[in-house]
């Protein structure tokens, strides 16, 4: 099975943007394809893979329940005191662990870690590596025994 590198540096230039396009969601208010509409018009979204990006712009906001759901039964603090980049970023992992299969659990929980560095608080890479690997083992357990 090849790689395709381009593709991967895709998805992850559309996390990055996603971060920002929640966190605009969780602020504002905004309509989930509202905010698709604007970074469109208004940035340079170059190399970014448009589909990804879409789909988890529109689709997190639509899960946003389910997703707090996974995620409060695997960190101790409160959903809705989170950080909002943490937020952001637990949301992007949550979706893919339960609805992107064809992303390995590792992969998820790398890109979070990722993503917090980027975009988080100093030390909030270990709260997200953290969550989502306890995430992983609930939604993921069948591919982690078999890894």
């Amino acid at each position: 099975m090849s790689i395709n590198h381009s593709s991967i540096r895709g998805r992850v230039r559309a996390r990055r943007c996603v971060v920002q396009a929640l966190y605009q969601w969780q602020l504002a208010g905004q309509n989930p394809k509202d905010i698709l509409s604007e970074f469109i018009a208004e940035r340079e979204l170059i190399k970014v893979d448009m589909g990804y990006f879409r789909q988890l712009t529109i689709e997190i906001p639509a899960h946003v329940e389910e997703l707090k759901t996974h995620l409060s039964s695997v960190i101790e603090k409160k959903i809705d005191e989170l950080d909002p980049v943490e937020f952001s970023v637990l949301m992007i992992g949550a979706y893919e662990l339960a609805y992107c299969p064809e992303i390995p659990w590792r992969v998820v929980v790398n890109e979070g870690v990722e993503l917090a560095k980027m975009f988080g608080a100093t030390d909030s890479y270990k709260f997200i590596n953290g969550s989502l690997d306890k995430l992983a083992q609930d939604l993921r357990k069948t591919e982690i025994e078999s890894s």
